[in-house]
């Protein structure tokens, strides 16, 4: 596994792509959030998405893109459909990072799908499919490229 992306944004989405942040208790450095009551804080300090999920969503022909449905850390190479609460992962040489819970898709992130159907990576209706919140045990920087390993 390693890390495709790193994307960040003043609050809300499209997050743009840079090629390495520091990452801290509340997640990457200069990330902003929309609606800080439903997205951010501790437990949602960051925001994982699957390059492979973002590209079968493609091949169903959906317009996403990495970043484009307000992940901060898209991920080539894990087995999504296998991730579960708790499960926790070593980012690049410092940081450790542990899932707290599949993501809520909202209507701010439909223009990333036909016909505006954002409910197709809720995780209760397609399990596998969904973005992930993580909280961050221990910070450090982070680098497009960085393998990322399971503890």
């Amino acid at each position: 596994m390693r890390i495709f992306q790193l994307a960040i944004s003043p609050g809300g989405v499209p997050k743009l792509p840079l090629r390495e942040a520091h990452c801290g208790e509340l997640g990457l450095a200069g990330d902003g959030h929309a609606h800080p009551k439903i997205h951010g804080g501790p437990e949602r300090a960051l925001c994982l998405y699957s390059l492979e999920v973002i590209s079968a969503l493609q091949a169903e022909g959906h317009p996403i893109w990495p970043g484009g449905a307000g992940e901060n850390v898209t991920i080539s190479g894990a087995d999504w459909a296998s991730l579960a609460v708790g499960q926790r992962f070593a980012l690049g040489e410092h940081v450790i990072i542990e899932l707290t819970r599949p993501t809520e898709p909202c209507k701010q992130i439909a223009a990333n799908f036909v016909d505006q159907q954002f409910r197709r990576i809720d995780h209760a209706k397609h399990p596998g499919w969904s973005r992930w919140y993580a909280k961050v045990e221990r910070e450090g920087a982070l680098r497009v490229g960085d393998p990322i390993r399971r503890v």
